[in-house]
């Protein structure tokens, strides 16, 4: 009788507290990079050609519909780089890309928004081996609530952008030619410690809980 005074709702608590830390836990979130508006000098071209020199392309490959973790690292698109007759810089045949700008546009599917990172470019030379072609980013996050936002609500998603991508040359890379747009997502409800109190927090105070129980179940097997 006294065991199950003490121990079983202790027990309890703890419990509950540790299905807790899982329900703190944000959902997934999906999003997309090829919504309408998405591309080139503020048009809709997904690939730039070059302005001097050996013929040369910069195309965009967007995110399409991906799923990921809160938070995370995520990828919200790519830059292919390629020049094909480009040479190394060392025997100087390349090509020129004139200064431009690049349109991101990103949907939050999860919360039905969408908002815009613009990248602009002072553009450079590219041969084989090296490239002067930098994209600076702004603004730096999208979200949360309507911040940024063009369309919609983001809610508590915050999606934020490195400062700027620098675009390989041709012939770098895992994958030659491509760099990676890096980008985080994140949540107010994990970015805020106001809003849920933190997981480990609550696991160590639903351990101390299931202890305490477990201790009295002892002092009573003693006595």
């Amino acid at each position: 009788m006294t065991i199950e005074r003490f121990a079983q709702p202790a027990s309890i608590a703890g419990v509950a507290l540790l299905i807790m830390v899982g329900a703190a836990s944000a959902g997934p979130i999906t999003y997309t990079t090829n919504a309408p508006g998405t591309g080139f000098s503020g048009g809709s071209s997904l690939t730039l050609n070059n302005s001097l020199g050996a013929a040369a392309t910069l195309t965009f490959i967007p995110g399409i519909n991906i799923a990921t973790g809160v938070p995370s690292n995520v990828n919200f698109g790519n830059f292919t780089l390629v020049c094909s007759t480009c040479s190394t810089q060392g025997l100087g045949a390349g090509s020129f890309f004139n200064p431009f700008t690049f349109d991101m546009v990103l949907t939050d599917v999860t919360n039905s928004a969408t908002g815009t990172f613009v990248g602009t470019s002072s553009g450079g030379t590219v041969f084989s081996d090296v490239s002067q072609i930098t994209v600076n980013w702004a603004p730096l996050q999208l979200g949360p609530g309507a911040n940024n936002a063009t369309s919609g609500n983001f809610g508590p998603a915050i999606f934020s952008t490195t400062v700027f991508t620098g675009i390989v040359a041709p012939n770098s890379g895992a994958v030659p030619g491509q760099s990676t747009i890096q980008g985080f997502v994140d949540s107010t409800d994990l970015a805020d410690p106001g809003n849920v109190p933190e997981p480990l927090t609550l696991a160590l105070v639903g351990g101390s809980l299931i202890g305490i129980g477990l201790l009295r179940h002892k002092r009573f097997l003693r006595q």
